[in-house]
């Protein structure tokens, strides 16, 4: 399977950098799935649906008789403006495919090309069924995501394992990470606004000072994870800004906050909305007040153990057992936790940092990865898949 891989090379490139080039945002991947659609009609052998989830598309391989895997791959990229100079670099300005979806895409129709051979040999007795998700990075309006809009239109009925990989930047090249059981984090979001009555510069004490409040407030949330949730549950609390006032004599009437809260366990998750509360709360009793919303996000993502072991034996077989590194859970998050609510499932990363001694983090302007890894991708989305519909695999 990886020498077949092998063979795609250049069309996986020339893939990843044609998705990388044309960036969309969430549920606006319109020229992606088009491009998905188009290749996966050329490929042949699938039956192909559009516009699942709005912009998802899903294409299906097999007989209908036998168990369901599925594969996702997210297309969506980031309101990032792009900062290599590179021949592929972005061409629409102020978005980035700076998280590697662009090369999911692309390993996910390496696998396409590699299950049509498998099944035009073999006739297995299974289904497996692709699914190229949009708006993993974002909700939208109605708080939607890419895998629930998916989810609801039907995308993962009748599935009995779903998988999926995602590239890190930051990790060696080849490299495939497994982790069992919570490896990311549930996540929400806030924002809340201080109220108060404000005034002149030059006469504090004739009014109400909400960015004097601010310092109690911002002690309070920061000391949440240290000083209110129990110790033996991991939990991040992290503000991404805070802004108020507009002139150097003049108190403003209100101060504007917005953060992120990580966990895994329901009752820390809940509790960290309670704590935010209460230090908001602390206004209150300096003379001003608050308005508090949370946006509840992400759950917490499950690996099952038995399709990760799944996963190990074929990167041991097909790269060797030196590229299987057991890795750490993270509080980072992924709406591919829906589907691993729905069905046993497992993320693994694929390292694909470049060598060339700069650190390209994700969702950073100088994201990039080292493209020699989208064939080992491909091989390996597509031998998990022929072994589960061929060999049966046990869950």
């Amino acid at each position: 399977m990886l020498e077949r891989a092998k063979k795609l090379s250049d069309e996986l490139v020339r893939l990843r950098r044609d998705v990388h080039q044309h960036p969309e945002l969430g549920f606006r991947e319109f020229r992606t799935a088009r491009l998905v659609a188009e290749t996966l009609q050329e490929i042949g052998g699938f039956e192909i649906k559009t516009g699942v989830g709005h912009t998802g598309v899903v294409g299906e391989i097999g007989d209908g008789d036998g168990p369901t895997i599925a594969i996702r791959a997210d297309m969506d990229a980031l309101p990032i403006k792009e900062q290599n100079d590179a021949p592929y670099r972005s061409q629409n300005e102020g978005v980035m495919h700076a998280c590697g979806h662009d090369a999911h895409t692309a390993m996910l129709l390496g696998a396409a090309h590699l299950l049509r051979r498998c099944y035009e040999e073999e006739r297995w007795q299974g289904r497996v069924r692709l699914l190229f998700q949009p708006s993993e990075e974002m909700f939208n309006e109605d708080g939607i995501s890419g895998a629930t809009a998916m989810i609801e239109e039907g995308a993962l009925e009748g599935v009995d394992a779903v998988i999926a990989l995602h590239v890190d930047s930051t990790e060696k090249a080849g490299r495939f990470l497994f982790h069992d059981g919570r490896a990311l984090a549930a996540v929400d979001s806030f924002e809340a606004w201080l109220y108060a009555s404000g005034g002149h510069g030059a006469a504090p004490h004739r009014g109400a000072d909400p960015l004097f409040m601010l310092g109690p407030v911002l002690n309070a949330i920061y000391a949440i994870p240290s000083r209110r949730i129990n110790p033996i549950y991991p939990c991040v609390v992290s503000l991404g800004e805070v802004s108020g006032g507009s002139a150097s004599n003049v108190i403003p009437c209100e101060v504007y906050i917005q953060g992120t809260l990580r966990s895994y366990h329901p009752e820390v998750r809940e509790q960290l909305w309670e704590e935010v509360e209460r230090a908001l709360a602390l206004s209150k009793t300096l003379g001003g007040d608050y308005k508090l919303s949370i946006q509840k996000g992400y759950p917490p993502m499950h690996n099952d153990a038995r399709v990760n072991n799944w996963m190990r034996d074929v990167v041991g077989d097909l790269a060797g057992s030196d590229h299987v590194v057991e890795d750490e859970s993270a509080m980072g998050a992924e709406d591919f936790a829906y589907m691993t609510e729905l069905a046993p499932g497992a993320m693994v990363s694929l390292g694909a940092a470049v060598d060339d001694g700069v650190r390209r983090a994700h969702h950073t302007p100088i994201f990039d990865i080292d493209e020699s890894v989208l064939p080992l991708g491909a091989a390996v989305l597509a031998e998990t898949a022929r072994r589960y519909v061929v060999d049966g695999l046990s869950l």
